[in-house]
């Protein structure tokens, strides 16, 4: 499957754009940009960390200005450049990764916010705002409480406020930006359903996502950009991940199930009769010196609570945990630190690394001890050790003084890896450690753990993507209600064994 879908004949592009060029600091981000989105079509935008993706889109929303000679197109206008303000007037609504939300503010608030905007100040009529969020949720299908701050809403929830107050903006096209990259699959299964939704009433979506099977499973289309180049546009129909990740990498990556023996090896993390009602109940699980355990299952089931325990943040109520043959009982992260443990979290942005410190400053955090002389720290020891992992783990990175956010989504996430590895643990757990990190970065993610594996550490990965860790583990647990329900080994079932048993 090559070269440019075929447009619709009946149907007139919604956007159209042509010429598309951007350049910084003599690098080229776009180089002949050009695609359509048809009204009400879920239109996919793929491609890699720096592929121009989001580039292209704050082209489109009026942030940046394209080089002379571009074409926007949008409901029969026509533009060399749009202003925020010209983008918005037409339609055009963004929900960015981070959401751009008001945590302290309402529900209402939050949905209303652009009603309240102008040039004369006015009086807040709340009643009106809260009708105004209740309309925009009722055309999603969603109940929420408008008065309650969002803050006690989660991810999820505020996803779908998010969409409510693009509607409110009276989108005919909505830009969602990694949309379900922290939300299990149940819930992003209702999100892809809202989708639909705004599909069907005509409101064109364009969806970009690194978990592939949704990109499949969602859009009619989807263009693939590479390197900041048009590859092609291309139906969906008949298309595959592995065709996808090729068009988007022009590398093939072979998928192969780990086959190892560690049975002999030495336990690391003995599990007996954990529980913590209302999260887990009579866990019973074992880790060995080299092995990846892969832990997988549903909203609810109890997987990162679990991780949570065993890393000293939650206090189970009952059952034994023996790390190395000698029982521990945490007290704090840092009691599990000190014992050789780490956990890498799954909200890499809010709690994994600190958005603004530097690169280094986010790496040597949690090993702080290891750079210090006579009570002080060492810039020269601390120089060695970033430089060390970010070597190790193939880190790309501008200076080690960089604000770790100028970074892709896939450097963060091993500068993240790199961090644990820095306090030489005996357990690394791995919690959805792929969120938001693109096709090719999650082969080197994954090629980092598979060599920690090999060199020795005992590691539990968590995922809500089966295919993770059935290609990725030595053993699987499935989770559900927070108990372990099933055990696979990936080497004796296959894929959709346990895909069936996840999702019935």
């Amino acid at each position: 499957m090559t070269g440019r879908a075929s447009v619709d004949s009946g149907r007139k592009p919604l956007l159209s754009l042509r010429n598309i060029n951007m350049t910084f600091g003599g690098v080229r981000a776009l180089k002949d940009v050009g695609f359509d989105v048809l009204p009400g079509e879920v239109h996919c935008l793929a491609g890699e960390n720096g592929s121009g993706k989001s580039t292209l889109i704050k082209i489109i929303t009026g942030v940046y200005r394209p080089q002379d000679g571009a074409v926007i197109e949008f409901d029969g206008q026509t533009y060399s450049h749009m202003s925020p303000v010209t983008a918005q007037n037409a339609g055009i609504q963004v929900i960015w990764q981070d959401l751009a939300l008001f945590p302290e503010m309402t529900v209402a608030e939050n949905i209303a916010f652009q009603t309240l905007l102008g040039r004369r100040p006015r009086f807040v009529n709340y009643s009106s705002m809260r009708k105004t969020a209740e309309k925009a949720l009722a055309r999603l299908g969603v109940t929420l409480d408008v008065d309650r701050p969002l803050k006690d809403y989660p991810i999820a929830q505020r996803q779908i406020v998010a969409i409510a107050r693009a509607l409110v903006g009276e989108a005919r096209l909505v830009f969602m930006d990694e949309p379900t990259a922290s939300l299990t699959q149940s819930e992003t299964d209702h999100l892809l359903d809202i989708v639909r939704t705004l599909s069907a009433s005509g409101v064109a979506v364009v969806f970009v996502s690194h978990r592939l099977a949704e990109v499949l499973e969602i859009s009619s289309r989807l263009t693939v950009l590479r390197d900041g180049a048009l590859v092609g546009v291309y139906s969906t129909g008949g298309m595959t991940q592995s065709r996808i990740t090729e068009l988007m990498t022009g590398k093939t990556f072979d998928q192969t199930i780990r086959i190892r023996d560690v049975s002999a090896n030495p336990v690391v993390l003995e599990v007996e009769g954990l529980s913590l009602p209302g999260q887990f109940e009579g866990i019973a699980l074992t880790v060995r010196r080299g092995e990846t355990l892969g832990i997988t299952g549903l909203l609810g089931a109890g997987r990162t609570e679990l991780a949570l325990s065993l890393f000293g943040m939650l206090k189970p109520r009952s059952g034994t945990v023996k790390l190395e043959g000698k029982p521990v009982r945490f007290s704090s992260n840092r009691d599990a630190i000190a014992a050789g443990v780490a956990y890498l979290s799954e909200d890499r942005l809010s709690l994994g690394l600190i958005q603004p410190q530097s690169i280094a400053d986010n790496l040597v955090i949690a090993s702080l001890d290891r750079i210090t002389s006579g009570g002080l720290l060492s810039d020269s020891r601390k120089r060695d050790l970033v430089a060390q992992w970010i070597a190790d783990l193939g880190v790309k990175i501008g200076q080690q003084g960089d604000a770790i956010s100028t970074l892709s989504g896939g450097n963060q996430q091993r500068i993240a890896i790199a961090k644990w590895l820095a306090t030489d643990p005996k357990l690394l757990i791995l919690d959805a450690p792929t969120v938001g990190v693109d096709v090719g970065a999650r082969a080197g993610i994954f090629e980092i753990v598979a060599k920690l594996a090999d060199s020795g550490l005992a590691i539990i990965l968590i995922s809500d993507e089966v295919p993770e860790v059935y290609f990725n583990a030595d053993r699987v647990l499935h989770m559900a209600q927070g108990r372990v329900v099933n055990q696979f080994t990936p080497a004796a079932c296959s894929l959709a064994d346990i895909e069936a048993a996840v999702y019935a």
